[in-house]
């Protein structure tokens, strides 16, 4: 077994290196913040998905994971650092690969010939060259010297640790001999089919896959309005459309969040803004979702307050953005309910996966259910299905309350 050096003790990175131990890997860890380090070397972790806690206990008190500020030698170097998108002309958001390559820096000095690099983060076409690019001007050892490899991850938050074996995977090495070198290492771990290609294409497998989620998401979203305009529950309409056997439509929801489909579509649209005009609808219609909620939200407050001579008290149930995880990034949720509050909302929020927020005030579950005259719900967490609601004004934007 290898020595791994992952770089991004994240929501990927950290589930990944304890998949790694336990498959008789030694893991090391490496990460910018000393907080983060700190308690995965307590054996603790700081984001929320089922099993991770034990995993990572099991992985540090048997020596084959600990964490450090800073990268070490090893045979295999994993890169899963956040790729965030900065704004753009004509309203294109740009991809914005400063983590990679600073990871790609940091890995450089201690990369021996015959080392494995692979980068997770998701990444703009051509990211993996770049990063091969600083490796060799900074180490001076070339792309045939080393392997280096583009291996997107694509799972579930819920269900990390299960995905990251079972999903098959697509390995797009700078060179044949780095893509069956990075196949060689993922069936140490995966059980999924491991599929081996050109590291650009690899890269655009990954943006088309969660591009193609977005867009028919904006679909369901778009019906959603339809719906309202026409007095017909979506949902419905939508179960029962789906009897047909070549229709699948998806579920509408506030928005669309998370690292992955609120923000791949943009790697594509910046990259060919002119052949994208679906991609960059579909993420116009999904942001434009959170808006009117936003807008029903206020306007129904307004009606609330003229009935009960005082401000409506809105209780807005969750803020993650998807259910039953603690993963705010690009959450419409999160959106939603800090614009209701700098528009003045009276604005109970409760999210049973964080204990706190740095500028939002949470409640109990049970706190809003006692003091909200409009309950929102937002995102589907377990806690929030199965409650009594008689008599309540329920907004309900992910069907947690519909039966099922």
């Amino acid at each position: 077994m290898s020595t791994c050096c992952i770089l991004g003790l994240g929501y990927i990175g950290l589930p990944t290196a304890a998949v790694l131990a336990r498959a008789g890997h030694r893991v090391i860890g490496v990460d910018v913040n000393a907080q983060v380090v700190a308690t995965v070397n307590q054996g603790q972790i700081h984001i929320v998905e089922p099993d991770l806690d034990q995993a990572v206990a099991n992985a540090v008190s048997s020596g084959a994971l600990s964490a450090q500020l800073t990268t070490a030698t090893a045979d295999v170097f994993m890169i899963a650092v956040p790729t965030p998108f900065r704004s753009g002309a004509e309203g294109i958001p740009q991809p914005n690969i400063d983590n990679v390559l600073a990871a790609a820096r940091a890995v450089a000095p201690v990369l021996r010939p015959g080392n494995l690099v692979l980068l997770e983060s998701t990444s703009p076409v051509g990211t993996t060259e770049q990063v091969a690019q600083v490796i060799a001007e900074l180490s001076g050892l070339t792309t045939e010297q080393l392997h280096i490899a583009y291996c997107p991850e694509r799972v579930l938050p819920g269900r990390i640790l299960q995905e990251l074996v079972s999903n098959d995977r697509v390995i797009g090495g700078l060179t044949p001999v780095s893509a069956e070198a990075g196949k060689a290492f993922y069936s140490s771990f995966c059980q999924g089919a491991l599929l081996t290609t050109t590291a650009r294409t690899a890269e655009l497998v990954k943006l088309t896959e969660n591009s193609f989620r977005d867009v028919n998401i904006a679909f369901a979203n778009e019906l959603s309005l339809v719906c309202d305009r026409l007095s017909i529950n979506v949902r419905e309409l939508i179960r029962l459309a789906n009897h047909h056997p070549r229709v699948n439509v998806l579920q509408p929801g506030c928005g669309v969040g998370g690292h992955c489909i609120a923000v791949d579509p943009w790697f594509i649209a910046a990259e060919a803004p002119d052949c994208t005009p679906l991609i960059q609808t579909a993420r116009r219609v999904n942001d434009g979702k959170s808006s009117w909620v936003i807008e029903q939200v206020q306007a129904r407050a307004a009606a609330l307050e003229d009935q009960l001579g005082r401000p409506a008290r809105i209780g807005c149930l969750g803020l993650a953005f998807k259910a039953d995880v603690d993963d705010l990034r690009e959450s419409p949720a999160l959106h939603i309910t800090t614009e209701l509050l700098v528009a003045g909302v009276d604005v109970l929020a409760c999210e049973p996966n964080l204990h706190d927020h740095p500028t939002i005030k949470l409640h109990t579950l049970a706190q809003v259910l006692a003091d909200a005259d409009l309950l929102v719900f937002l995102v589907a967490h377990s806690p929030f299905r199965n409650l009594e609601l008689a008599g309540r004004i329920v907004f309900d934007l992910c069907g947690v309350t519909e039966p099922t």
